[in-house]
């Protein structure tokens, strides 16, 4: 084998990896290489899409897992697609739903639509980013292209989704509707002609529905890269703003900062593998010093100042580790706190945990207690039977957790 061809199989065998790190599935992985065999000999870029819908003004670092492989992909010299799926934003994406999702009207999708790319482009190469609104040929289909569409697909393949099947069974309603947005979503793909589609792992159908309606089109079939769903900083759920578990990319450096460090040990790891730039053999060796003894805490501040310096600047993450050490390891007082105002002194100090929104119940009052988190003024507290009386304290729970509360004297009648 002469040594050029030698030296293009090495260069995909590295292509390979890069796009691989961290992914969920790669289908098919023997026709992307193909794809990508191609690319080098030729000099033409793949052409990779991602669709989004503007169901919400904000992007959060979940958002950031496909985006930060886009741009992996941009650096190995192919095309990125940046859809915003004004039209399929209209029809509602009922993936992982138990209930139609009601869809947004025209107005809210234009001005969620105004910070998408904006955001996304904190990530991405601009440059290199081609941006799309799926409006441009999904209108122009009108009644009887729609018809037409629907034509190539069956009810039946339709039905294989796994909440569409658990809708059905359980009598929950699905609208017609709802079949549109899967088949709206994989005509994109046949108007851009995609080489390479990405989604989470949730969009895994849509992307299938893509591939097979290029098939239909008499077009070369897309692959499919899907994506882990990122956990939030709870380790539970998925990264969701309706479940406040969420970083926004557009949030303050301290913030972010301060939600980063949040986050427990072992989801470190997992947010090293699909937030950081660092390469595998950086993380590896992390891991194992750490497995040798090292401090976490130290580890997680190099993946926070790493993610506000990528959204802000390295100044900004300098000064926000500064002054997150300050306030929670020097024990300084932030400026910044919510004032709740209390009229029934004198009061259990587990009565006024709860009223200031320090905790959710007298339970886990007692808890931080016990574990010893709670501060006023500085002390920590041990009685759980304290008293406080009228007056205005700095109260502390935990880390991150501060209020100034003033109980006031409650007056007899």
């Amino acid at each position: 084998m002469p040594s050029s061809e030698v030296a293009a199989i090495s260069e995909v065998e590295a292509d390979l990896l890069v796009v691989k790190r961290g992914c969920e599935e790669l289908l098919v992985e023997s026709e992307f290489i193909s794809k990508l065999v191609r690319s080098r000999a030729t000099g033409q870029p793949l052409r990779i899409k991602l669709g989004l819908d503007p169901t919400a003004p904000d992007i959060h670092l979940g958002h950031t897992v496909v985006l930060n492989k886009l741009r992996q992909l941009q650096d190995l010299g192919h095309t990125v697609i940046f859809l915003i799926g004004d039209f399929t934003s209209m029809i509602g994406d009922p993936s992982g739903r138990n209930i139609t999702r009601p869809p947004l009207t025209a107005e809210q999708i234009q001005e969620n639509a105004k910070t998408y790319y904006a955001q996304a482009s904190l990530v991405l190469d601009p440059s290199r980013t081609e941006v799309r609104y799926n409006s441009e040929w999904c209108d122009p289909l009108g009644a009887r292209g729609l018809i037409q569409l629907a034509s190539r697909y069956t009810v039946a393949r339709m039905m294989e989704r796994d909440d569409f099947t658990r809708r059905f069974k359980g009598g929950i309603p699905i609208s017609v509707h709802e079949f549109l947005y899967p088949l709206m979503q994989g005509y994109d793909s046949v108007a851009l002609k995609a080489d390479l589609e990405l989604g989470g792992t949730d969009q895994k159908f849509n992307l299938l529905v893509g591939r097979e309606l290029q098939k239909e089109y008499g077009q070369e079939q897309q692959c499919i890269l899907t994506m882990p769903l990122l956990e939030g900083i709870d380790g539970v759920d998925k990264m969701s703003k309706s479940k406040g578990n969420y970083i926004g990319i557009s949030e303050s450096p301290d913030s972010m900062f301060g939600k980063l460090m949040s986050i427990s040990d072992t989801l470190m790891w997992r947010y090293f593998e699909l937030l950081s730039f660092r390469s595998l053999d950086e993380i590896a060796l992390l891991q194992k010093q750490v497995g040798d003894g090292a401090n976490p805490r130290d580890t997680k501040v190099l993946l926070a100042q790493e993610v506000v310096a990528r959204f802000h600047s390295q100044q900004a993450a300098h000064d926000a580790l500064a002054r997150f050490e300050a306030r929670f390891r020097d024990g300084v007082i932030p400026d910044d706190m919510p004032e709740v105002q209390i009229g029934t002194a004198p009061l259990g100090i587990l009565k006024v945990l709860r009223e200031a929104g320090l905790v959710a119940s007298a339970s886990e009052a007692q808890r931080n207690i016990e574990q010893r988190g709670v501060r006023v003024n500085g002390d920590r507290i041990e009685d759980k039977g304290l008293l406080l009386s009228p007056g205005t304290y700095v109260i502390q729970v935990g880390k991150r957790k501060f209020a100034r509360v003033t109980l006031n004297r409650q007056e007899v009648s």
